[in-house]
């Protein structure tokens, strides 16, 4: 009886050390609630972000659990039931229920993280048949080029489809003194078309919470080419390729600046007519600039630094 109690006692005390160690790495870290249960990730902009972070963060949570339900049924064992002399202590082979037990929990847990994870993906992958933007993306070694292949309420001489004086697709392409930079309205439902010139690149947004390949046409093994989602803020989000394409991998970045939804139109009107100062179609910094919207419509991308696009710029390598 009593090799029971101070067995109990042992464990108790093992117990408020380890809370007072995780209470205090939780102190010395420094991090507020919120920062705590994202784990890691950046603040999303879109509910799609949002859902996926919820994912994750109730994930960890119960693998947490889980955890400490394991580390005790392994402390208690060791600390309760550890030798004290040559006697066996009672055996419990071919115990039935317990096998039940730790066969059908493991499979319940996998079931339902199944069915969230499910869940979640559908949600993500969730595309409207009358998006209010759908741009094009193309991704080459080592640039961004972004289109508008629809605005809706936008009216020009082709419809919705915003065309510069030239009779082009309204387009941004980065060059060697600008980053490329994708401008679109918030609240909106944008439709993400991906496709590349060359190699497999990767379109990824951190505030996104969400990245995908880039395939050259024809796409392969079925590739799904299109994502959507809503933008919830303003604001200026950096983007990267998140696939390794070649010498210029590391410096293939883009912006995406989120604008009011009257400045956006009033944007897009300007990319559509010929700016008097150079007698060529306003571009998406000179647009910006001309608007002079503050912070929002800073000309030039505030989130990366230019790129040198030139591919015979590097050094041969033998």
């Amino acid at each position: 009886m009593r090799k029971q109690r101070t067995a109990s006692t042992q464990a108790g005390r093992v117990a408020k050390l380890l809370g007072l160690v995780a209470l205090v790495g939780l102190a010395a870290t420094g991090c507020s609630g919120d920062e705590v249960l994202r784990f890691g990730w950046p603040v999303g902009v879109t509910a799609e972000a949002d859902r996926m972070r919820d994912l994750w963060t109730w994930s960890v949570v119960a693998a947490l659990a889980i955890g400490v339900i394991v580390w005790a049924l392994i402390l208690w064992p060791v600390i309760a039931h550890r030798k004290r002399g040559d006697e066996l202590p009672r055996q419990f082979q071919y115990n039935h229920g317990l096998e039940w037990i730790y066969t059908g929990v493991p499979v319940i847990i996998v079931v339902v993280l199944f069915a969230f994870t499910t869940s979640a993906q559908n949600f993500v992958n969730a595309e409207t048949r009358d998006p209010d933007v759908t741009v094009d993306v193309l991704a080459s070694q080592w640039n961004w080029s972004f289109g508008y292949i629809d605005v809706k309420g936008f009216q020009g001489s082709k419809g919705s489809a915003p065309v510069a004086p030239d009779g082009e697709m309204v387009r941004t392409v980065g060059n060697p003194a600008e980053i490329p930079m994708l401008v679109l309205p918030v609240n909106k439902r944008i439709e993400y078309r991906l496709h590349s010139k060359d190699v497999i690149h990767s379109f990824f947004v951190p505030e996104f919470h969400f990245k995908r390949d880039v395939f050259p046409f024809p796409e392969k093994n079925n590739q799904d080419s299109t994502f959507q989602n809503t933008i919830d803020r303003t604001g200026s989000f950096v983007g990267r390729c998140a696939e390794l394409c070649g010498t210029y991998h590391s410096q293939m970045n883009f912006e995406v600046r989120v604008l009011p939804d009257d400045v956006f139109t009033q944007y897009v009107q300007l990319r559509t007519q010929t700016n008097p100062q150079t007698n060529r179609p306003y571009t998406a910094p000179e647009a910006l600039a001309k608007l002079n919207c503050g912070e929002l419509c800073t000309p030039h991308a505030v989130t990366t630094t230019p790129f040198n696009t030139d591919r015979t710029a590097r050094n041969p390598s033998g």
